[in-house]
């Protein structure tokens, strides 16, 4: 149980993070880890609200590090 709430903290923001810096779109990052957290819902690993909460949580946060972090690599392109 402790390992599922861990995971559900940490990797949705991680997995926005990564896809966004993939894509540099961080709506297109946040939308494709939504699609991946459904589906994982929907096929039963994701049992609890308590899960999709901080799954949402996680998301959210990872979703404002991604703006930060494409913000900071825009200017880095203006000045360069």
């Amino acid at each position: 149980m402790w390992d599922q709430l861990i995971s559900a903290l940490i990797f949705p923001g991680l997995l926005v993070i990564t896809l966004s810096r993939i894509t540099y779109q961080r709506f297109v990052g946040l939308g494709l880890t939504v699609i991946l957290i459904a589906v994982s819902a929907r096929m039963g690993f994701t049992n609890t609200w308590w899960l999709i909460c901080l799954d949402a949580i996680s998301m959210t946060i990872g979703f404002f590090l991604a703006t930060r972090m494409l913000g900071r690599l825009r200017q880095a392109d203006k000045e360069a």
